[in-house]
């Protein structure tokens, strides 16, 4: 038998899908240039491990966009599984730089 705490109140459900995920696991809004509109931009993709969630991607994403010529980022979240981070640059960007931003975000590059 499952009881309810007297000071108990429900909460609404979220109108929006936007708005149906805890802050932790929120998937951010993409930003306004994907990799694949950036036809002048260099397109590299990297396969890193570990991620599960929305914050995960969040957390990807604001280290490796934080490197110099970075564009934009953009992930195919497999959760729990291998993920696909794109990466748009203005020139090709250094792997083992990227790879320290994955790291430092607590995740890793790994081969595709």
């Amino acid at each position: 038998m499952t009881t309810t705490p007297a000071d108990a109140r429900l909460l609404p459900m979220a109108e929006e899908a936007s708005e149906a995920s805890c802050s932790c696991c929120a998937i951010p809004p993409a930003a306004s240039e994907s990799p694949a509109e950036a036809s002048d931009a260099i397109i590299a993709e990297f396969a890193v491990a570990g991620m599960t969630c929305g914050n995960c991607v969040a957390h990807v994403t604001a280290d490796v966009s934080a490197l110099e010529g970075v564009r934009s980022v953009e992930v195919d979240l497999v959760t729990g599984g291998v993920s696909t981070v794109r990466v748009a640059s203005e020139a090709p960007l250094d792997v083992d730089a990227v790879a320290a931003a994955v790291a430092e975000a607590g995740y890793r590059v790994v081969e595709g």
